[in-house]
């Protein structure tokens, strides 16, 4: 899909095509969108940060409206998109973690969606996992009643790099609600709430977070332990299948998009032949020439030079460097991915703007595995099919009812 705004900033555009595609899920209006993003300075991140905040700001004050006129479902729309610009707001300020403005637009982007579930004619009830010495953040979406009275399926969905639990809603959620599924969308480490409450970095070992949202989620009534599906989102795509390896009780997966090493586009360009020579560099105690290299790419890439000042916040590292170092351990080889039992959808978007190759390497070393493919002429190529969330939502669900059907 070809820029329409920020023609020469991919990071800036991807980021309004993110927020354009949430339109199907009620986090965004498409004037709201335009107007915005009109007023912001291609490339100027406290520009981007002051205009989505002024549009946030405004939309929760409409919701605030609403309520004190009694309309309801009013309030609640006005209250999702008001989280959504509140999200986009914060999103390009991580190279400064002490920037008090990281803390006030999330906190206000999670109130303004509590305040928006609260109206929701669902039940969703914000929670708490069990995590070790802490909790994960998240909320149990409860399933359309087909008056059956049998337990349902659940979906346990989390996002990657940098989306929050309470953005898994707008990449879907109310459709696999309507059909029929319990949903748990949660953050882990690394993710927005663990970072803006406590700094708990990302791990590797990405089944500790997904066991322990499992034995929380069987806590619930009317929830079947034999129908669990895991949907990974962005990096979500490596940690979600890295998670089934080994916690075997979830019985689908899905991968969007699909990621089979987390580091390996990004470090093509470091010395090295193989993947070990470029890991001994980047690990190394000093490397002038490849500290120097990768300040040329973050000055000359809108894309890197995002993704190394968020990358050194959520890994909990320094420099660029010390991001590749530590993105080396997300990946599925050493026959990780050859240990998943469940069924695994790997999505993969023709035009990726940052793991192009990997959904198909993760196919390849997959064994129980089906390859989707969204191309350009569904306007679905963009990371993560955004732009295109009622097709996504349409064909992953239709793939876990066809997977997780009870047998006769």
């Amino acid at each position: 899909m070809r820029p329409v705004l920020f023609e020469n900033n991919p990071s800036f555009w991807f980021e309004t095509l993110r927020s354009f595609g949430h339109i199907a899920y009620g986090g965004a209006d498409f004037g709201e969108v335009l107007t915005t993003s009109q007023r912001i300075r291609e490339g100027d991140f406290d520009s981007w940060y002051d205009e989505w905040l002024s549009t946030a700001d405004r939309v929760a004050e409409v919701a605030r409206e609403a309520e004190r006129k009694r309309h309801p479902a009013s309030a609640r729309d006005a209250w999702l998109r008001a989280s959504n610009y509140y999200r986009s707001a914060e999103f390009f300020l991580h190279g400064n973690p002490g920037d008090p403005r990281i803390d006030h637009v999330y906190e206000a982007s999670v109130a303004a969606f509590r305040a928006a579930m609260a109206l929701s004619e669902r039940p969703v009830t914000p929670v708490e996992i069990p995590f070790e010495n802490t909790t994960l953040p998240g909320y149990f979406y409860e399933a359309a009643d087909d008056g059956r009275g049998e337990p349902h399926p659940v979906a346990l969905i989390h996002n990657g790099f940098d989306g929050t639990a309470e953005e898994c809603h707008f990449f879907g959620v109310p459709g696999l609600v309507e059909r029929g599924y319990h949903v748990l969308a949660f953050d882990g480490p690394g993710q927005p709430g663990p970072m803006h409450r406590e700094k708990l970095v990302f791990r590797p070992d990405w089944e500790t977070v997904v066991g322990a949202a499992i034995d929380f989620v069987l806590t619930r009534d009317g929830v079947d332990p034999e129908r669990i599906a895991l949907i990974g989102l962005s990096m979500g795509g490596q940690l979600a299948p890295r998670a089934a390896a080994f916690e075997h009780r979830v019985k689908a997966v899905v991968a969007i998009d699909g990621v089979y090493d987390n580091a390996a586009n990004f470090i093509a360009d470091i010395p090295g032949d193989t993947r070990e020579e470029k890991a001994a560099v980047l690990r190394a105690e000093s490397a002038p020439d490849v500290d120097a290299q990768l300040e040329r790419s973050i000055a000359n890439s809108p894309v890197t030079r995002w993704a190394m000042s968020h990358g050194a916040w959520v890994y909990g590292v320094d420099t660029p460097r010390q991001v590749l170092a530590a993105m080396l351990d997300y990946h599925l080889g050493d026959g990780i991915a050859e240990r998943i039992k469940a069924p695994v959808l790997v999505c993969s978007a023709e035009g990726d703007l940052f793991f192009t190759g990997q959904p198909e390497a993760l196919h390849e070393h997959t064994p129980n595995s089906t390859l989707l493919v969204f191309g350009d002429e569904l306007g679905a190529n963009a990371h993560c099919h955004v732009g295109a969330q009622r097709l996504a939502t349409a064909r992953v669900a239709d793939w876990l009812d066809e997977t997780l059907r009870p047998t006769a």
